[in-house]
């Protein structure tokens, strides 16, 4: 059993980047997206200026008013595939109580195509506001490679807007 991270947040963010569940390598490193090949860091140095350590990156997005997450709380998944959670032992994070404490966030954006269908599958929609606007992104995953670097940062803009 997989079991993610504590959301990267502060009170006042007002975008959520939801993934949907750290890999092996993160896991193994405490970091959200600790691949070397991912784009998500490589991303957030040019959107949001996050460089230096992880705490560091992960400070600076707090600072931007960006929240960082995942879908699920847990699941079982051999390897670091998200084609290989099994949907059956996956727990949803609370986001009824996240929502409540984050009251600014009006858009959500999800890092990749199986975090979207995993949050309208798992997250009862009546527990986030109506309002809210949601954004479906590329991953930033090196397994996701059809697309460049630049064409998944400007995609990613609209996390900025």
């Amino acid at each position: 059993m997989s079991t993610g991270f504590p959301p990267v947040a502060r009170r006042d963010a007002r975008v959520l980047i939801l993934g949907s569940l750290p890999s092996e390598r993160s896991l193994a490193e405490r970091q959200y997206y600790a691949h070397p090949q991912n784009a998500f860091w490589p991303i957030m140095r040019e959107l949001a200026g996050a460089t230096g350590t992880y705490e560091e990156r992960c400070e600076r997005l707090v600072e931007a008013r960006i929240a960082l997450w995942d879908v699920l709380k847990q699941s079982v998944r051999p390897g670091s595939m998200d084609a290989d959670i099994q949907l059956n032992t996956s727990e949803a994070n609370d986001f009824e109580g996240f929502m409540l404490d984050h009251r600014k966030i009006g858009l959500i954006c999800f890092n990749g195509k199986k975090a979207e269908q995993m949050f309208h599958k798992f997250v009862q929609q009546e527990t986030i506001r109506s309002q809210m606007r949601y954004e479906a992104l590329p991953s930033t995953s090196p397994a996701y490679a059809s697309m460049s670097f630049a064409e998944k940062l400007n995609k990613w803009r609209a996390i900025t807007g």
